[in-house]
């Protein structure tokens, strides 16, 4: 289970196996999508696969989870998202009753994103071994002329932008799961993020990259690009706003809430002189009106060649915000 918790155990499985099997340029960039050199333009492609448990939760469900988080992935590259094809895995007895209220929330997600689900397909495995319903979705989108959101780009002096409170998704999550030991009004903050990122590149240049920070949380995605691009991190704890209910759930069970998924947030990394236009144009939009600056990225350490992230705490100290290590937070995307 590890191995698909999105901490270092995930990314020295794609290291190790999959990226020796399947070399190419566009693996090597390590984005939520491919962007691809087609005869009409630049292309996204993404795929994600979701085996989130419950799959009924306060503020979404698996099936407008699933069209959220690959126009997401799509969008964290800059790309319009245009169609995307569908995948289920049923197990047996699953209720019809269940899957008609997944497949109409999957289309009205579908529609408020401006995408079309062209092409699906379905499969039955027998009853005790699938869990209900696992869905993937792959997609496609249209990069804009003149846009590249490229993590290899990040340099020292980049201020570091987040579109949100952290956490949301993860603790809604988990304390349904709690069925009824935990009673908290959090929702999920699950929602296309296209129209935000539209915003942002609209507002001029000056953005680096983007990524929204889902499985691992905000620290797993700060991890990865500081061993991109070999710098550091530096994050301050009084930027990052964390509602009350999500610090009661993380707490209680024992969790950092910079681990936990977001599904409607967005990191960015830009340049020093574009961060107050960009975060104005984040919080002209609804999807980013709490946005907050959380940090600056700094030259790598001695010793660190793979980079670091560090956080300065609200006592004035200063600590690691390692990778995610085992996984205490299973099937939450």
């Amino acid at each position: 289970m590890v191995h698909g918790s999105g901490g270092r155990a995930s990314a020295q499985l794609v290291e190790e196996i999959f990226f020796p099997a399947f070399d190419n340029p566009w693996l090597r960039k390590e984005g939520d999508q491919a962007q691809l050199d087609l005869s009409e333009g630049r292309w996204a492609m993404s795929t994600d696969s979701f085996v989130v448990s419950p799959l009924f939760f306060p503020g979404g469900d698996i099936g407008s989870l699933s069209v959220h988080g690959t126009v997401n992935d799509l969008a964290m590259g800059g790309a319009r998202p245009l169609y995307l094809t569908a995948g289920f895995v049923l197990e047996e007895g699953f209720p019809l009753s269940d899957l008609v209220r997944i497949v109409r929330s999957m289309g009205r997600a579908a529609r408020a994103c401006g995408v079309s689900l062209v092409a699906g397909d379905t499969k039955v495995v027998e009853r005790g071994k699938g869990d209900g319903l696992y869905i993937n979705t792959s997609g496609i989108g249209r990069i804009p002329e003149g846009v590249d959101l490229d993590p290899s780009g990040i340099r020292p002096g980049d201020e570091i932008l987040i579109s949100g409170p952290v956490g949301d998704h993860g603790a809604t999550v988990l304390a349904a799961r709690e069925e009824g030991r935990i009673t908290t009004s959090l929702r999920s903050d699950s929602a296309p993020l296209d129209g935000l990122v539209a915003a942002m590149l609209a507002s001029g240049p000056g953005l680096v990259c983007l990524r929204d920070p889902t499985r691992g949380g905000v620290a797993s995605t700060l991890n990865e690009w500081a061993r991109i691009s070999g710098l550091c991190f530096e994050i301050e704890e009084s930027g990052l706003l964390i509602r009350p209910e999500v610090r009661g759930v993380s707490e209680l069970l024992g969790i950092d809430p910079l681990y936990l998924a977001n599904e409607g947030r967005l990191v960015g990394v830009c340049r020093p002189e574009a961060a107050d236009r960009l975060l104005s144009a984040l919080r002209a939009h609804p999807s980013g009106r709490e946005a907050t600056r959380i940090g600056r990225v700094e030259k790598g350490r001695q010793g660190r060649p793979d980079g670091c992230v560090r956080m300065k705490t609200l006592m004035g100290g200063t600590r690691t915000v390692d990778w995610l290590l085992g996984d205490p937070l299973p099937r939450i995307c």
